[in-house]
């Protein structure tokens, strides 16, 4: 792969993976890849954690077409080789979170892929923090979710959800967390959640804080 043909996104849009159950797997270190783009993923490169997450769901029985989808996250690697997470210098800590979901994505069970970032001087962290000091920014595009954080009422299309995940109103009440309305051309969780075309994937990857080394 150290001479392949580098491509802009690290998933082809029109790509429809599924589970195998044919007897034999794909001759190639399927799983050996896939944790290595891990490891990469959790370290610096955030913006494949959409593509690596759907290729781990063939580690049981990989085949070629899987093999494929992985070695397209290197070729996408090969032309951003140079990429890294930038933070940029100011005078105020500005700490905030985005969250986002897909639904019923999977073709193969219909599970939902949810994606999430925490972004620390315009740039993601992957490490947790005891004490945060003000109020912590998670920006939201489903504004019916925000409001159920802020009113206390019960709402009968509601009552299903178990009294755990109320916890975030219990943060909002304390003022521990404050949750905003962010629009879907600017939820920077939407690269954790599908498959995005080039340009798009491209100007969420720059609004992440993640450059190459002449930025």
């Amino acid at each position: 792969m150290d001479d392949c043909k580098a491509v802009v996104s690290p998933v082809d849009m029109s790509t429809r993976l599924v589970p195998s159950d044919a007897a034999t797997k794909v001759n190639a270190p399927f799983r050996e890849a896939v944790g290595a783009l891990m490891h990469l993923m959790t370290a610096t490169r955030p913006d494949i954690a959409y593509a690596v997450g759907y290729v781990s769901r063939f580690m049981e029985n990989p085949q070629e077409e899987h093999w494929v989808a992985v070695k397209r996250i290197f070729r996408y690697l090969q032309g951003t080789k140079t990429h890294g997470i930038c933070f940029k210098p100011g005078d105020k800590i500005d700490f905030r979170g985005y969250s986002d979901a897909d639904w019923a994505g999977d073709l193969a069970d219909r599970k939902s892929t949810s994606g999430y970032t925490f972004m620390l001087m315009s740039a993601p962290i992957l490490a947790a923090a005891n004490e945060t000091g003000p109020e912590l920014m998670i920006r939201e595009d489903n504004q019916s979710c925000i409001k159920m954080t802020k009113n206390p009422v019960n709402h009968g299309r509601a009552k299903h959800i178990d009294i755990k995940y109320h916890h975030i109103r219990d943060e909002v009440k304390r003022g521990e967390v404050k949750l905003g309305y962010c629009e879907t051309s600017v939820m920077l969780a939407d690269i954790m959640t599908k498959a995005l075309a080039g340009p798009r994937h491209t100007e969420l990857t720059a609004a992440l804080g993640i450059h190459g080394t002449s930025h």
